[in-house]
């Protein structure tokens, strides 16, 4: 872990860091409005009230560096199993490059283990090809296709 870096559940008083970090790149700032606070506030509400989300960050010296929203999902296939899935994945720009994305990573896997999933999956956006070779070295494997349809 980062000296002087600690993961834990947001707050609502992080919401506002999260999203500036969700909207700082080319993708986000397309699709994320920073400006307009309630949406987000009504999601986090929803996300803070639901015990199969857990959404992280990750602090140094009070400030939020980094997130990832961890979700639960049980199944049928595969025995059974739980499934975690990583949603969200961000580490603010004057934190990238420094390990802190490969330690929200490496303790969501952990976190996942604690909780009894059996698999850690994620997507990635299909332009992100510098995120596809991260999670590629971290044994991540892209042995699906995944597809999305916009319904609202």
């Amino acid at each position: 872990m980062n000296d002087g870096v600690s993961i834990d559940r947001a707050r609502a008083g992080d919401v506002a860091a999260i999203v500036a970090m969700l909207a700082d790149d080319a993708l986000g700032a397309r699709r994320e409005s920073p400006g307009d606070p309630k949406p987000y506030m009504a999601a986090f509400e929803d996300i803070d009230a639901d015990p199969r989300q857990y959404l992280a960050v990750a602090r140094r010296d009070g400030r939020v560096v980094g997130t990832l929203q961890l979700t639960f999902v049980p199944g049928l296939s595969h025995r059974g199993s739980t499934r975690a899935q990583v949603e969200a994945v961000r580490v603010d720009s004057d934190e990238r490059g420094g390990g802190l994305g490969i330690d929200l990573l490496l303790w969501a896997e952990e976190e996942a283990r604690r909780r009894g999933a059996a698999i850690l999956q994620l997507t990635s956006d299909a332009s992100r090809e510098d995120a596809h070779r991260f999670y590629e070295r971290l044994g991540y494997t892209a042995s699906h296709v995944g597809f999305k349809k916009r319904i609202g």
